[in-house]
């Protein structure tokens, strides 16, 4: 069976790998262009591109693949690579280019998508991180027959994976990605013998996995304590919790529910507690304790370490203009 594949970031890059091990021919790879990455900013090759270019597998880098679009060039000699592919099926993982219809009806089989949740739950770009943040016990990977909606096809497989109560984005990346890698290779398996079974989506439960975006990081003090605790989760690797402190970001990695009893006079945000396991902020609801910390241009710290370069002191406040001590009792004036 001849498999294009379309896909650019690592998540894709392991199907791809699982493709290749598994011996299916793969023609053509379609990625994303080079972007520029790094602290000089210099062009780089998408983890997809690397991995085709090390295998001797062709890549367009098309920007576009609407022929009517921006790019009709690129899109036309897209085009012109999946046709004289001759690919029985388009395999397509995290691409970031929505497929037209005429893409979509090239392959004899279709497309089949590798999309990190259990559809209909978390259509869109980001259901890793808003599975988390929404506090989600389970998620999985659904192998869907791609049509024009966005992620609205007939599902093909589905498997379960539990979120542990201490999973990051990046831990819940890597298992989903794992998983993906080999449901594809299952259903690929299946079609070649007209196995598989297209299933509709239910039209109950659809929810969408926005984007995330950089303004997202901020942590609103305001917010409960289990819900930071999640989008700290959620954003890690990218774009990180941040909070402020006397003009300085800093970012926050770990953070546990504490049971600490909050007094009346402080404020969402103030620091009621310093010690061995972490540094105790109130929220708008309970306390969380931060337990790894990250300073401007520093590494990632347990609490511990990090206080030795940037000291506090319970009564500064995360978020707030002054972040000077508050009063002995610990409420800010």
């Amino acid at each position: 069976m001849k498999v294009v594949f379309a896909g650019t970031p690592e998540f894709a890059r392991v199907a791809l790998e699982a493709l290749h091990r598994a011996g299916f021919e793969v023609p053509l790879v379609l990625t994303q262009p080079d972007r520029p990455a790094g602290r000089g900013m210099k062009l780089q090759a998408s983890p997809v591109k690397q991995f085709a270019l090390d295998h001797g597998i062709a890549v367009a880098q098309p920007r576009s693949l609407r022929l009517d679009g921006k790019y009709p060039e690129d899109a036309a000699a897209a085009r012109d690579a999946l046709l004289a592919a001759q690919a029985d099926v388009m395999v397509v993982a995290a691409y970031g280019l929505i497929l037209p219809q005429w893409v979509l009806d090239v392959p004899r089989l279709g497309c089949l998508n590798i999309h990190a949740s259990l559809l209909p739950r978390w259509r869109g770009a980001a259901p890793i991180h808003r599975a988390i943040e929404a506090g989600d016990t389970d998620t999985g990977v659904t192998i869907m027959q791609m049509d024009a909606g966005l992620d609205t096809g007939d599902m093909l497989l589905t498997e379960r994976l539990p979120i542990g109560a201490r999973a990051t984005t990046a831990s819940l990346h890597d298992a989903l990605a794992a998983l993906g890698g080999r449901m594809i290779v299952e259903a690929l398996e299946l079609a070649a013998c007209g196995g598989l079974r297209p299933e509709p989506q239910p039209g109950e439960g659809v929810t969408y996995a926005h984007k995330i975006e950089k303004h997202e990081a901020a942590i609103d003090w305001h917010l409960p304590a289990t819900q930071i605790e999640r989008r700290v989760r959620a954003f890690d690797p990218f774009p990180g919790a941040s909070t402020t402190l006397g003009g300085d970001t800093v970012k926050v990695w770990r953070s546990e529910i504490d049971s600490c009893p909050r007094k009346p006079d402080v404020r969402d945000g103030q620091i009621v507690f310093i010690n061995d396991d972490g540094i105790g902020v109130a929220c708008g609801e309970g306390c969380l304790r931060l337990t790894e910390l990250q300073r401007p241009g520093g590494k990632r710290l347990p609490a511990r370490d990090f206080l030795r370069g940037f000291p506090l002191a319970p009564g500064q406040r995360f978020g707030a203009d002054d972040a000077a001590p508050a009063t002995a009792q610990g409420a800010q004036p």
